[in-house]
């Protein structure tokens, strides 16, 4: 990892395996940060970033078709997946979460029916928002949970070719039990149709560790790595097909690759300074950091205080040169009455 920090780019791949016309994504090798990336989802829902991105890899697009899902799944334990559609290397493949995104889809749309999950199944971490809570409550988060449903008739075991792999490895089994929340997913969802028709967008973040962890037990030069790499690889087109399909075409697949993923050092370094500073935070009295919207309102409140001015000395000039004899038609009656009496 130190030679990966050295260079400056790191193994790891990011791939979009469906996506709609509107998003224009562009063939090429262009390296991505891996930082950016919940920005590049960010953009290809139509939410704004704090910081451009200057990426030749994401077009422009269609402003007024955005996609009604992003589906992110990140794989760990190897560098690239042989999976169809655009890929474009990582350049230091950093931690990163869609928490920035969800909170968007959250704070935009509190009042529609949005759906956001984002799973860890061997962390058995999740997290819920809006629908997710009703469509996905019978959805297996636990390792535990996880277990029975593969042993259960309808599992993927059933129709699954395991080749090397076996049901009786507690380490198979975990990666197993992944390609079940998967198929899971995409089975719940289509149940609850209408909520991908909806005109609010969803969001799907699922990261799974189960190959990292075959590549650990067996070696990755390994017959079950290898077995394991193609059936997950089946998986996840099949599942990207099935999510493209359910949202009518209209949403974003993406799939990152990383060997293992690098806490950037420049991080601890600045972490340690901001410490030692202690309370003389700012010792030379510089600035503040530059806003990018800075110039956005700049611009809207100038525009609104001339527009007001100008309003303003408008209608002083109107009111000081008025005829009064046109002001009313109370001076000509109140004229009429006292010449008739």
């Amino acid at each position: 990892s130190s030679l990966c920090l050295f260079s400056g780019v790191c193994g790891g791949e990011f791939s979009i395996l469906r996506s709609p016309q509107s998003v224009a994504f562009r063939d090429g090798s262009w390296p991505i940060p891996g930082e950016r990336i919940p920005d590049v989802a960010a953009l290809t829902m139509g939410f704004s970033v704090e910081e451009d991105l200057p990426w030749p890899g994401l077009g422009v697009g269609d402003l007024f078709h955005r996609p009604q899902a992003t589906v992110l799944v990140t794989v760990k334990g190897v560098d690239k997946l042989p999976v169809k559609g655009f890929s474009y290397p990582i350049e230091n493949a950093v931690p990163f979460s869609l928490d920035s995104v969800a909170n968007a889809i959250h704070t935009l749309f509190s009042e529609e029916t949005p759906v956001v999950l984002q799973l860890a199944p061997s962390e058995e971490r999740v997290y819920m928002v809006g629908k997710a809570n009703a469509v996905f409550e019978d959805l297996s988060v636990t390792l535990r949970q996880l277990r029975s449903r593969l042993f259960q008739d309808s599992s993927i075991l059933s129709s699954l070719p395991l080749n090397s792999l076996s049901r009786n490895n507690e380490v198979d089994l975990l990666f197993l039990s992944e390609l079940q929340v998967l198929h899971d997913i995409a089975s719940l969802l289509s149940r609850h149709k209408h909520l991908a028709k909806d005109h609010s967008p969803d969001l799907y973040s699922l990261e799974l560790s189960g190959l990292e962890e075959i590549g650990k037990r067996y070696g990755e030069d390994s017959q079950q790595f290898k077995d394991a790499s193609q059936i997950l690889v089946d998986s996840l087109q099949k599942f990207a097909d099935e999510m493209f399909n359910l949202y009518g075409g209209n949403a974003v697949v993406e799939v990152v690759a990383v060997k293992e993923f690098n806490s950037p050092l420049s991080r601890k370094t600045r972490s340690i300074l901001q410490a030692s500073q202690g309370k003389n935070e700012n010792p030379y009295n510089l600035a503040y950091p530059y806003n990018y919207d800075y110039s956005v309102i700049f611009n809207i409140v100038l525009w609104m205080m001339i527009g007001l001015a100008l309003a303003v000395i408008v209608i002083s000039y109107n009111l000081w040169n008025m005829d009064p004899g046109y002001d009313s038609i109370i001076y000509r009656m109140t004229n009429q009455k006292i010449r008739m009496d």
